[in-house]
């Protein structure tokens, strides 16, 4: 049987794979906060109208959580529509040959290199090509449809540029075969450098020192790795693709089809096939799993380059939209839970039953169990 909070039961139910001192603290930190989301562990809000009271209790707001994570993806998605300028963009994906996928999961420092690597190869095309600089962001995934670790990059990028040495908007790059090809060896090119670099200093794991990554590294330089690169799309479009994604574990909890005390079923995406499978995880298997997507503590999955990197951003961002005759947005105010709420469920949760208006009359603090 499937409860409301499924990925949390489960949690509950293995509590003694994960909830110790050789668990690593981010992990372990987040797992609690999602096993208290939402109950008396964290404290509540007592609302009243006048014929009823409820509790609302408080929330983990853990990035990891998947109903924290739908708030704080809401606000971004939000947030970015308004801050990016309206003009034609284009989804780029990069990802890694399948023989570094072991060599980053085991060495988790190089992940965090991956996101600049992936700007610069972009930028750089841009640079020498076209002589402008375009707006970058990157979303950064480490797992794929059948919850294996997969890392790669989701890329948004401006079809235009600022050309510098003249100050005008040049709106007609092109993303055709010659640039996914030239892209393509460019990124190639970063990610083997970095990868070398990490090798010379002994960044990597001692198990992978050697001739034999050296001889990899070789023979991956010389064949073509796979960068997708999407037809002209809006803004919006990226926001909402890639907003299904981030602040959230891989697992969805909607393609959980059974959950007992020792295991599940999930309905996983075979993308290169197309099609659905039903794996079938032991409880403690299916921790494991999460445990290698947990964020490190102080990492996010979006970083910001080009004209977009805070430092450009505080000097041209101005001028930009000035360039493109565009007005620059405020930043919308804070979403409340109740209008998320009501948007995901179509449920006012400050009405009562009569339809009327309910309201904060106090505060209950936090109670954690013995």
């Amino acid at each position: 049987m499937i409860g409301h909070h499924p990925i949390k039961q489960i949690l509950l139910d293995a509590r003694e794979y994960w909830d110790h001192p050789g668990t690593p603290s981010n992990i372990r930190e987040n797992f609690l906060k999602i096993t208290r989301c939402g109950t008396i562990a964290l404290g509540a809000e007592v609302y009243s109208s006048a014929t009823e009271s409820k509790l609302v209790y408080h929330t983990c707001k853990s990035r990891f959580c998947t109903s924290c994570g739908e708030r704080a993806t809401e606000e971004w998605k939000e947030d970015l529509k308004a801050t990016l300028p309206d003009v034609a963009y284009v989804e780029m994906t990069l990802t890694l040959p399948a023989h570094f996928w072991p060599i980053i999961q085991e060495n988790r420092h190089l992940l965090y290199g991956m996101p600049a690597m992936g700007a610069e190869s972009i930028q750089l095309w841009a640079k020498a090509r076209y002589g402008v600089r375009v707006i970058l962001m990157l979303v950064q995934h480490t797992f794929g449809g059948l919850l294996n670790f997969y890392p790669h990059l989701h890329v948004l990028v401006s079809v235009g540029g600022l050309r510098e040495a003249d100050g005008r908007w040049f709106s007609r790059l092109k993303y055709d075969k010659q640039a996914l090809k030239e892209l393509m060896q460019s990124w190639r090119f970063a990610v083997i450098t970095y990868l070398a670099e990490a090798l010379k200093k002994r960044a990597i794991g001692p198990e992978h020192f050697g001739q034999e990554l050296r001889t990899m590294l070789e023979e991956e330089y010389e064949r073509d790795w796979h960068v997708y690169i999407s037809s002209v799309m809006s803004k919006a479009h990226f926001v909402e693709y890639v907003g299904r994604y981030i602040r959230r574990p891989p697992v969805a909890e909607h393609r959980l089809t059974r959950v007992t005390e020792r295991s599940v079923e999930y309905v996983a995406k075979d993308t290169r096939n197309d099609r659905r499978v039903t794996l079938r995880y032991s409880n403690e298997k299916l921790i494991h799993i999460m445990m290698q997507q947990v964020p490190d503590r102080g990492r996010h999955n979006m970083r910001y380059f080009g004209l977009l990197g805070p430092r450009s951003k505080a000097r041209t961002w101005l001028a930009l939209f000035v360039l493109l005759k565009q007005k620059q947005r405020p930043h919308p105010p804070r979403l409340s839970w109740r209008w998320l709420r009501l948007k995901t469920f179509g449920i006012d949760p400050l009405l009562d039953s009569l339809g009327q208006d309910m309201h904060r009359v106090g505060r209950l603090k936090p109670i954690l169990a013995a």
